[in-house]
């Protein structure tokens, strides 16, 4: 039974099992920790490797469905679309299938990953490298009827391939990729404290709405958090109440452009839970004086 009966268009939850999740941990658990916490979306966290069996794959699933839990995967860390020899491509291809794979028998539609490095090479060319992969690996996944979607994650180092337009374009030119927009990651990599306002926020959900349609722009994924940053980009995550994110800036953004989906928020602990359950309920609160403004307005 689905015992979510309220669901936001945004599903809000965290990047790996909530922090309080009680112990024996194990995704399943997770699930449910997440659905007595009052989050909606669980990303499953299989960053240094996936070893899953089918079994517990299928009771993922099961968990999932009668939580009313959504899930996304991420991917593990050492992948690279860019990688400079066929042994370690080879190696990244198998990271990025087997999560795909494993993902969706569990019941995840979302597969997160890093997309790699530009290894000193110039962006362009290696975002017709990162095209031809994508094709490729979403290609092998349409025939074996693995339906999700690869989405390569904006990245906060500026020596890291994944830009927002880097990211976008992929998805607008490959079918069966989306993006996966870490918000943090955007400001940080600026490295002078832009991309923080309103008018930045909006301008990157228009771009997405022009490159990935209104259907797009009703199946985002999102990471969330704080960030410290230095010159080079990302240095590291940490609580919304110590970073300088205009986080309620962003959700308000959100709301006006109608954008549906889902949010991973990832916070070091013991704020892990705390900064998911802030930016749903800021969300909802902004949501709700929107539609308290459109009753007067009507009025």
């Amino acid at each position: 039974m689905n015992d979510n009966t309220f669901v936001d268009k945004l599903r809000f939850g965290t990047v790996g099992a909530p922090s309080t999740t009680p112990k024996p941990g194990g995704t399943s658990n997770a699930i449910r920790h997440t659905l007595l916490l009052g989050l909606q979306h669980l990303e499953i966290a299989w960053t240094q490797s996936v070893r899953v069996t089918d079994e517990t794959c299928a009771d993922i699933k099961k968990t999932s469905e009668a939580a009313g839990i959504s899930l996304s995967v991420h991917a593990p860390y050492f992948i690279n679309l860019n990688s400079q020899t066929s042994e370690l491509m080879a190696k990244s291809d198998e990271r990025l299938l087997t999560a795909a794979r494993k993902g969706w028998l569990a019941g995840a539609k979302d597969i997160v990953f890093h997309p790699g490095s530009y290894h000193n090479q110039p962006p362009e060319v290696v975002y017709e490298r990162a095209k031809e992969k994508m094709l490729e690996l979403t290609g092998i996944l349409r025939e074996e009827g693995v339906d999700v979607y690869l989405r390569p994650e904006t990245m906060g180092k500026v020596a890291m391939f994944g830009t927002l337009e880097e990211c976008v374009q992929l998805s607008h030119d490959v079918p069966g990729v989306l993006p996966a927009i870490d918000w943090a990651h955007l400001h940080a990599r600026r490295g002078d404290g832009s991309f923080n306002s309103y008018d930045e926020f909006a301008a990157a959900l228009k771009l997405c709405r022009e490159k990935l349609g209104d259907e797009g722009m009703k199946k985002m994924h999102f990471h969330m958090s704080g960030i410290e940053y230095t010159t080079k980009g990302e240095k590291l995550h940490v609580p919304l109440n110590e970073a300088d994110i205009r986080y309620r800036e962003l959700l308000q953004a959100f709301i006006d452009f109608g954008v549906e989906g889902t949010v991973g928020v990832e916070a070091p602990e013991p704020f892990h839970v705390a900064d998911a359950l802030l930016l749903q309920a800021t969300y909802r609160r902004l949501q709700g004086a929107g539609e308290g403004k459109e009753e007067e307005t009507a009025d």
